[in-house]
Parts: structure tokens; C-alpha cells; sequence
């Protein structure tokens, strides 16, 4: 998966730079955060907020699918 390899910090600028829009795209980060990683202000900050946000994410997906079923 690839936020693991960004995790893992094993992803290449190419690979960070579309994780970084996957989650601009789907909301999980604003247009300031997103402009701000293209401008290197604050990049690895913010790649490491948007895998926290990424897990929350996934860990409230997986609790809803539980109780789903």
C-alpha cells in the first residue's frame, strides 16, 4: 500500500507526491496543506499529519464495517 511505503519512509518524491494528492482529493487535507507540501514548506510535517489522518480514517472505516455487520 502505498502509505505504508510513505510510512515506512521507503516511497520515492514521486510516490509521496500521489499519496499527497490522494488525500488533497478525497479531503482528508486543505488546499493550504496540499500548496504547501508542492512548496516544500513544511513538507514532512505535513506528509506525517496526512498518514495519521489516514489511519483515523481507516480505523473508523473498519469500526463501521464491524458494527455493519
Amino acid at each position: 500500500m502505498l502509505g505504508d511505503k510513505v510510512k515506512a519512509n521507503q516511497a520515492t518524491k514521486a510516490e509521496k507526491d500521489e499519496f499527497m494528492s490522494m488525500m488533497y482529493e478525497s479531503g482528508k487535507i486543505t488546499q493550504l496543506q496540499y500548496n504547501d507540501y508542492l512548496n516544500k514548506k513544511n513538507s514532512d510535517e505535513i506528509v506525517n499529519a496526512a498518514l495519521a489522518i489516514g489511519a483515523i480514517t481507516l480505523i473508523g472505516y473498519l469500526i463501521g464495517k464491524l458494527f455493519d455487520e
